[in-house]
């Protein structure tokens, strides 16, 4: 025969189990956000492919090149011209996605 668990025990269980259950809810909906967000990312394909193709065909260091000469407007955004901003985004998007 089992020995009874006191009161204590059953309620430390308790606590335990209450716990996980949180953390487990947690990283469920975590993973459900996650899911969603690759599943927008996807509808972004085009706009990846031209910004790869942007990428690789030369035209970001010309670019590049004609910021760093003075020849753009000085409120011009320059995000996708930063040192390794472009390559960054697209090294993200090839981990979460395949295109």
């Amino acid at each position: 025969m089992k020995p009874q668990k006191t009161k204590r025990q059953r309620t430390s269980r308790t606590a335990r189990i209450k716990d996980m259950e949180a953390r487990f809810d947690r990283v469920k909906a975590a993973l459900e956000d996650v899911k969603e967000a690759e599943e927008k990312l996807g509808e972004f394909s085009e706009d990846i492919v031209i910004l790869r193709a942007y990428y690789e065909s030369g035209q970001l260091l010309n670019d590049f090149q004609a910021d760093e000469q003075g020849k753009l407007p000085k409120d011009l955004k320059r995000g996708v011209l930063s040192e390794d901003g472009l390559w960054n985004l697209l090294d993200e998007v090839d981990e979460r996605l395949i295109i």
